[in-house]
């Protein structure tokens, strides 16, 4: 009997679906695509197409996204009932998304009732953070009761990169230190020690951390009373004005998109320029932050669509840390083009580009579970 199985990866998203289909284990992409501006009532037909559109492939095991996980998803896992309610009772944490991603599990399950689902969880890599990395100065009981800690995310990603560079330096992850910068319109840094999350920089939702695209990232949290009265609005719609009308988007006033920023600010425009200086001055701190946690680092990677794509963002973010032992070599970081060292050669901090595919772990989880 042969091993190969066909892996659907499904991602859900809250207005969009994206999906990839590998022929494993040898890891051969089939098909993919990616549905945008999705309406809530129009997910079942969106899936269904999505199934219509891959019927001439047979399809053995559908692997989906689920953003929060909490503490009880150490990993990924076969889906049943129990699992199906632990993602809905966790959509506290995450009510933009657990909602969508189980929505999608249940749809995909009653067209295909006969095949084994998994849950792959954006939370999952980084539930080996201590106590000292997880917890917030709050009354304990909070943590005890309400589940009220950092939890991380872009984990599947942060597995990805880090399994790639244990590939590029030829050593084994259980001996590296590693800085992982998913920088995208979501940004997030992680560090890992042999092999393992120590510490990140979301918190117990995707808004902590560092300056994104419409993300505050960190901020004085006695400042959200504060919008609230100058907005006369509530809690939710400080919250929104965090998430949807900060980061890149309020300080520059221009755009989400760094790619804009950045020719505005090439143009001379100050509060662009102001937003770049920003993005970059808290990435900057974030690895200084994580070379003190780590003791030190083997090797620092880039990721995501700005961390693969922006020579100009990775030169701001390395620019001071030669004293940590990086030199970036600011001609390879131009040049770069998919997985690429950019330090010098003789760096004791090799500084990588490296591509993230989350989806590819998604299929690789859901091909070993299918033996279970």
């Amino acid at each position: 009997m042969s091993d190969k199985k066909n892996v659907l990866v499904l991602n859900c998203g809250s207005s969009s679906v994206k999906y990839k289909l590998y022929e494993m284990p040898g890891k051969t992409l089939l098909a993919q695509d990616y549905l945008q501006q999705i309406q809530r009532d129009e997910y079942e037909d969106t899936i269904r197409g999505v199934f219509e559109t891959l019927k001439q492939y047979r399809i053995d095991i559908i692997s989906h996204r689920v953003v929060h996980g909490g503490e009880a998803f150490k990993q990924s896992v076969v889906i049943d009932e129990q699992v199906k309610a632990e993602i809905r009772s966790l959509s506290r944490f995450a009510p933009l998304h657990n909602p969508i991603n189980l929505t999608g599990i249940e749809i995909a399950q009653s067209i295909y009732p006969e095949l084994k689902h998994v849950a792959v969880f954006d939370t999952a890599f980084h539930q080996t953070m201590p106590p000292s990395s997880y917890l917030y100065a709050l009354p304990y009981e909070y943590y005890e009761h309400y589940g009220i800690r950092k939890y991380g995310f872009h984990g599947t990603s942060h597995r990805y990169v880090m399994s790639r560079a244990e590939e590029m330096l030829n050593r084994p992850k259980e001996q590296l230190r590693l800085i992982s910068c998913h920088i995208g319109s979501g940004v997030s840094i992680t560090a890992i020690r042999y092999g393992e999350s120590f510490d990140t920089s979301m918190g117990m939702t995707p808004l902590a951390g560092l300056s994104m695209g419409t993300r505050s990232g960190n901020i004085d949290p006695g400042i959200i009373p504060y919008i609230e009265e100058i907005e006369k609005t509530d809690t939710a719609g400080a919250i929104t004005i965090l998430n949807n009308k900060s980061g890149l988007m309020g300080v520059s006033g221009v755009s989400n998109d760094l790619r804009d920023v950045m020719e505005k600010a090439a143009e001379g425009h100050y509060r662009s320029q102001l937003a770049l200086e920003l993005f970059t001055t808290i990435l900057h701190k974030h690895i200084g932050l994580y070379l003190a946690r780590l003791n030190g680092v083997d090797g620092i990677i880039f990721t995501a669509g700005v961390g693969e794509n922006s020579a100009t963002v990775r030169e701001m973010v390395c620019t001071g840390l030669e004293f940590a032992g990086v030199n970036l070599d600011r001609e390879a970081n131009r040049a770069s083009k998919g997985e690429a060292f950019i330090s010098t050669e003789y760096s004791p901090v090799k500084v990588m580009v490296i591509p993230t595919n989350e989806e590819l772990v998604m299929a690789t989880d859901a091909y070993e579970l299918s033996f279970q």
